[in-house]
């Protein structure tokens, strides 16, 4: 997702991979949501399927397989949401520590020691 978002802001898109690329993150951040509140504040599979069609613009089909998803694993919907939190917030913070970065200066730090979790980068970067 952060990755398509710098995408998009340097210019590689169309109307329609701009589209897309808007709908991916509305279908991130509605998961997360639902996430929270099938786990921790008691969403029915009613209101569940709700949001997802009515605010997530999203097909009965996938809707419902998100449900089942949801009732099988906690925390696993809000992972694409988290993750790109943090690696939006590790970006930001660089840039305000290095004004002068570049955006390929920047992302080449953030990719030189492969894929860790971020967290852990933070301290790799730091060393």
């Amino acid at each position: 997702m952060y990755a398509e978002e710098r995408m998009a802001e340097h210019g590689y898109r169309d109307d329609a991979l701009r589209m897309q690329q808007l709908k991916m993150q509305l279908r991130m951040t509605i998961n997360a949501i639902l996430d929270a509140r099938i786990h921790a504040h008691g969403m029915t599979e009613a209101e569940a399927m709700a949001l997802m069609a009515d605010r997530g613009h999203q097909e009965e089909g996938e809707a419902a397989g998100k449900w089942r998803r949801a009732q099988l694993t906690s925390a696993q919907l809000s992972t694409y949401y988290v993750g790109y939190c943090e690696i939006s917030d590790l970006a930001a913070d660089l840039k305000a520590a290095d004004p002068g970065l570049t955006d390929q200066q920047l992302h080449d730090r953030m990719l030189a020691h492969g894929s860790p979790p971020v967290r852990l980068l933070r301290t790799l970067i730091a060393a």
